[in-house]
């Protein structure tokens, strides 16, 4: 399992401080009881290097040694993927959005611009995918890097040869799912509800409005849809459940193939339920219920050889 990145930022806290790391956790969970468990391990041991007088303001981290919510982060990687510049209006001010991905050795993240001068790099072609740049005085909100005003935005001369461009994805238990997390997850099926039908655009596979008899895609005009559908789970680890979300593409990787057969799929979803699989996907929020959400998008059979191997390996 990979090493999750709370560890990581424990042991260097724990480091400069001159603290063993039982005692710096100890700490942690102290500062969150007295703050009526509302706050995350991430904060709480924010607050507490704070308290000890340690501060990394000045030093670059690894991209793997990020965890949201932490301030002032700076680093060096390789742009491996750059999006389009937005632009919108608010408070009747038109305004832009750049995001990016950047990548180190250790792995890879999504970067935010909000500054117009930051943005101009992009826009004049001096930032381009296979530059390395450098972030300054920026913060993590959930599990990507945000830069306003205050952050620096610039060209680095480092070279970086070996960047992790793979998504990386992380095995986490239920329980320690955070929103935006990409992650991978040995549960049981627990609930299967009924699919929900939706058309999509066949173009750009994007959702279309019905207007009388013809279906609008915002991008294609005028289309012929294809009919999609979607099929919430509850997963069960065994350290927690959660809600899941599969879309079309992943379902026939779950044995479910008969969507619009009632009494076929009833059978398949009677199949599937206690059922135990491997999911990947990422979390995020919920807004009609405003709670965490898994988006699967990958399933497997558990491969108990493979299982083995790693409970060996991990003792």
């Amino acid at each position: 399992m990979v090493r999750d990145n709370y560890d990581k930022l424990l042991g260097k806290i724990a480091s400069s401080a001159g603290l063993e790391q039982e005692e710096l956790e100890r700490r942690v969970e102290a500062k969150r009881a007295k703050l009526s468990g509302l706050i995350s391990r991430e904060g709480a041991i924010q607050i507490i290097a704070a308290e000890l007088g340690v501060s990394f303001d000045n030093e670059k981290f690894k991209i793997d040694e990020l965890v949201p919510g932490m301030r002032k982060v700076n680093l060096v990687g390789k742009v491996i993927n750059l999006f389009p510049v937005r632009t919108f209006t608010r408070n009747e001010k038109e305004s832009k959005v750049a995001n990016l991905v950047v990548a180190d050795e250790t792995s890879n993240i999504k970067v935010v611009l909000w500054d117009v001068n930051h943005i101009e790099l992009i826009e004049k072609g001096e930032v381009v995918e296979g530059k390395v740049i450098e972030i300054l005085n920026a913060t993590m909100r959930d599990n990507e890097i945000h830069l306003g005003s205050f952050s620096e935005f610039k060209l680095s001369s480092d070279i970086l040869e070996n960047v992790q461009t793979a998504k990386v994805v992380k095995e986490k238990s239920i329980a320690d799912f955070k929103l935006s997390d990409n992650i991978s997850v040995r549960a049981f099926i627990v609930q299967a509800f009924e699919p929900r039908f939706f058309n999509v655009c066949p173009e750009c596979k994007k959702k279309v409005i019905q207007e009388e008899e013809n279906f609008i895609c915002n991008e294609h005009n005028k289309v012929i849809p294809e009919k999609r559908a979607l099929i919430n789970l509850v997963l069960d680890d065994g350290t927690e459940t959660i809600r899941a979300v599969l879309f079309h593409d992943s379902l026939s990787s779950l044995g479910l193939t008969q969507l619009e057969n009632v009494e076929e799929l009833s059978k398949q979803k009677q199949e599937i339920i206690g059922k135990e699989m491997i999911f990947s996907g990422n979390v995020r929020t919920n807004k009609f219920f405003n709670n965490p959400e898994f988006v699967v998008n990958g399933v497997d059979g558990v491969n108990m050889g493979e299982l083995i191997g790693k409970l060996e390996k991990n003792n």
